[in-house]
C-alpha cells in the first residue's frame, strides 16, 4: 500500500517552500517503496505524516487497531494451542502464579469505563502495556524453541510474529503519542520479575509458559480495546459503535 502525498501539495506551485515540501513528500514515498513492506508499513506511514501530513490521524489509528487486533488474535490462538494439549482436569490441577506482572496498572475494566478515559491517558496505558511485554516476549520466544509441547514449532512461529507486531506498533505509537502531548508520552514501569528460567521439569515449564500466555492474551485484549476507542473518537463515531 503506497502512501500518497496530499493533492494540495502536488498542485501547489510558486513558492520554494511548497516545492521543497513536495520533494520531501515524494522522496518519502520512494523510500517507503524501496525499504519498507509488511510489518514496517505502519511506522513508515507515521514518519511520512511528519513530512506531508497526508494521512488523517483516524486512518493511522485504524491501522494501529488492525495491528493490535492481529496481536490479540495471535495471543488467543496461542492460548488455545497450549490448552489443547491438556485435558480440562489437567488444567484445573496445574497451579498458576498469583497474578500477571501488569496487574498493578490501573486500567478500565470494560468499554464503558474506557469511554470515560481521556485520549492521552488511553494512549499512555496502551504504550505502558506494550513496553511491559518486551522482556516477557523474549522469554517466551527463547523458551518456545525447547518447549515440551507437540506444537512447539507452531507456537514459536506465532510468538515471533507477535514480537514483530508488538515492536512495530510500539514504535508507531511512540511517534503518534508525541503529537498528543506529555500525558500520552508518559508511561508506567511494569517490570517482569519472574526470571528467564521457566523451570526444570515439564509440568512447571508448561505451567509458567501457559500462564504468561494467558496474561498476554488479557493485556492484548486491553490494548486492542483501548486503540479501538481512540480510533472511534478520531473519526467521530458514536460511543456505542466503538
Amino acid at each position: 500500500m503506497d502512501v500518497k502525498c496530499s493533492k494540495k501539495a502536488k498542485k501547489a506551485t510558486g513558492s520554494s517552500r511548497t516545492r521543497n515540501r513536495l520533494r520531501n513528500c515524494e522522496t518519502g514515498e520512494k523510500m517507503a517503496q524501496r525499504r519498507i513492506s509488511g510489518d514496517r508499513l505502519f511506522i513508515t506511514v507515521v514518519y511520512l505524516v511528519a513530512m506531508c501530513r497526508a494521512v488523517p490521524i483516524g486512518d493511522l489509528l485504524d491501522r494501529a487497531s488492525q495491528r493490535s487486533d492481529k496481536m490479540h488474535s495471535l495471543s488467543t490462538l496461542l492460548t488455545q494451542e497450549m490448552d489443547s494439549h491438556f485435558p480440562p482436569y489437567g488444567r484445573m490441577q496445574m497451579q498458576r502464579p498469583a497474578e500477571c506482572h501488569t496487574s498493578a496498572l490501573q486500567t478500565p475494566n470494560d468499554k464503558e469505563q474506557a469511554l470515560q478515559v481521556s485520549n492521552s491517558d488511553l494512549m499512555s496505558l496502551v504504550r505502558s502495556l506494550l513496553q511491559a511485554w518486551v522482556d516477557p516476549l523474549v522469554i517466551l520466544s527463547n523458551s518456545a524453541i525447547t518447549l515440551p509441547h507437540p506444537a512447539k514449532s507452531s507456537i514459536s512461529s506465532k510468538i515471533q510474529e507477535l514480537q514483530e507486531h508488538s515492536k512495530s506498533l510500539a514504535d508507531g505509537l511512540d511517534i503518534l503519542s508525541g503529537k498528543m502531548g506529555p500525558a500520552a508520552q508518559a508511561t508506567s514501569s511494569l517490570p517482569y520479575t519472574g526470571g528467564t528460567d521457566l523451570g526444570q521439569d515439564r509440568v512447571t515449564i508448561l505451567n509458567k509458559f501457559g500462564f504468561l500466555l494467558s496474561c498476554l492474551r488479557r493485556d492484548s485484549h486491553k490494548i486492542d480495546s483501548f486503540l479501538k476507542v481512540l480510533r472511534c473518537r478520531a473519526v467521530k463515531l458514536q460511543p456505542e459503535l466503538c
